[in-house]
């Protein structure tokens, strides 16, 4: 793909909870003020709308069709982010666009959405988790081969914080310890904290073991070189992500505020890898912090034991 073609995106949304949708395209098309105002996550407004409009968008790249199980919801998200086509099925975008955006979290359905775009060679990102179940993620890595570009992940392993992080841990000596911290569920938000520290410490885990309950989640996860990482999850709590590495020689606290930073990151990583034809992130990579993510599941549903890897 040459460096001056606008490269043509399609996005499938969406699930509850999830406004990636709007706020994914609105880094590529920019966005009606009016109508952003009445999303249903406002957030997205109150993060969007402290950017300069003059850099907002990602350039040579555009949100051109959208499809959604709700035809309506797309229509509105369509209007709201000037993306001009919606069409009724998913399999419609064959063709017609040159990459595809999977924007919903509900992981169980990713590999049958993704899979007939994988087939076609279609390159694709796939919101996290990419599978809630090691099945699932295994067919992924069949399905991509060698050289099919796919992406899966959360952009807090973009965050502006996280590149702060890995300048710090320079001074830190050898990391002893991490202790993070995350709002609502292990599956969807759980993956949030692994990403950004699986980028730093990688993803040569020893054994992992989920020591809380149903709404409020404790995971110790130790490495093969001895650090050991805590992990809660908790339905209830503030603020959203936050983390602390502990090293031989100091500790570096990190926050993650910065949304649009981290969102827009992403986003350029997947338009370089549609531009380069190099993957992003290694699938061993995305493999393995599914595996900590599917162990940590089923340690709290197997009674808290410790699940070996």
């Amino acid at each position: 793909m040459k460096k001056c073609d606008i490269i043509k995106l399609a996005m499938i949304g969406i699930s509850p909870g999830n406004g990636h949708p709007y706020s994914f395209s609105a880094i590529f098309n920019g966005y009606d003020e009016e109508r952003m105002k009445k999303c249903p996550y406002p957030v997205i407004y109150e993060y969007l709308n402290k950017q300069d409009k003059k850099t907002l968008c990602i350039p040579g790249a555009k949100i051109t069709h959208i499809w959604a199980q709700d035809k309506e919801e797309a229509r509105n998200i369509a209007k709201t982010v000037f993306i001009e086509h919606v069409v009724d099925d998913y399999y419609d975008l064959i063709g017609e666009v040159d990459a595809v955006i999977l924007a919903r979290d509900d992981a169980e359905c990713h590999l049958e959405i993704a899979t007939p775009f994988l087939e076609k060679g279609i390159p694709i990102y796939i919101d996290k988790p990419l599978a809630d179940n090691m099945q699932d993620a295994r067919r992924f890595v069949d399905l991509a081969g060698d050289n099919r570009l796919l992406m899966s992940c959360s952009a807090t392993r973009y965050s502006r914080e996280i590149e702060e992080a890995r300048e710090k841990i320079r001074n830190l000596g050898d990391i002893l310890t991490v202790y993070a911290i995350s709002k609502k569920d292990w599956f969807k938000y759980g993956i949030h904290l692994l990403e950004a520290i699986c980028s730093i410490l990688g993803t040569n885990v020893k054994s992992v073991q989920n020591v809380g309950q149903e709404g409020e989640e404790i995971v110790h996860i130790l490495y093969s070189n001895g650090t050991h990482v805590v992990l809660q999850v908790f339905q209830e709590i503030s603020p959203l992500f936050q983390m602390t590495l502990h090293g031989s020689k100091g500790h570096h606290v990190v926050t993650f505020n910065d949304w649009f930073y981290m969102f827009r990151n992403m986003l350029c990583k997947f338009i370089e890898m549609l531009r380069t034809g190099k993957r992003t992130i290694p699938l061993e990579e995305t493999l393995g912090i599914i595996k900590i993510l599917v162990a940590g599941q089923r340690s709290m549903q197997e009674g808290n034991k410790v699940v070996r890897l």
